[in-house]
């Protein structure tokens, strides 16, 4: 699909405020926008996150799904990096205060990986390519 020109993955957060202070530690960058309503890291060239309140999604989403409140603390994505060094960003989400879910280790699909959760439960893991891939 080389028409797509970037990909933006939202978060549905509970706080604005508190997210985006935990992401800016986990990324170790200030967000690249960041207004009432919305939180945007720019990751790589083609790749943003976005940090969006679960009260102003729900202004769009109206009656039509169920209120993302309703989903606080449930995992309801993974966010997997693939990094180059997995100790240092191990040690980071530690000091940032992040949910350990699972230390590092190789996993049978050939990566070395380890997985957190942020305040409102979504999964973040930090991977190295195993040497097979």
């Amino acid at each position: 699909m080389e028409h797509i020109k970037l990909i933006e993955t939202i978060l549905y957060v509970s706080n604005q405020e508190v997210s985006t202070e935990f992401y800016q530690k986990i990324f170790r960058k200030s967000p690249d926008l960041n207004v009432p309503g919305m939180t945007e890291f720019k990751l790589s060239m083609n790749c943003k996150l976005g940090l969006m309140a679960n009260k102003n999604i729900a202004k769009i989403l109206a009656d039509k799904t169920p209120h993302p409140d309703k989903g606080n603390g449930i995992p309801r994505c993974e966010l997997y990096f693939y990094i180059e060094n997995i100790q240092l960003e191990f040690d980071n989400a530690i000091k940032t205060g992040a949910k350990l879910i699972s230390p590092i280790a190789d996993r049978n699909w050939g990566d070395k990986v380890c997985y957190f959760s942020d305040p409102d439960g979504h999964i973040i893991a930090f991977a190295e390519k195993g040497t097979g891939h």
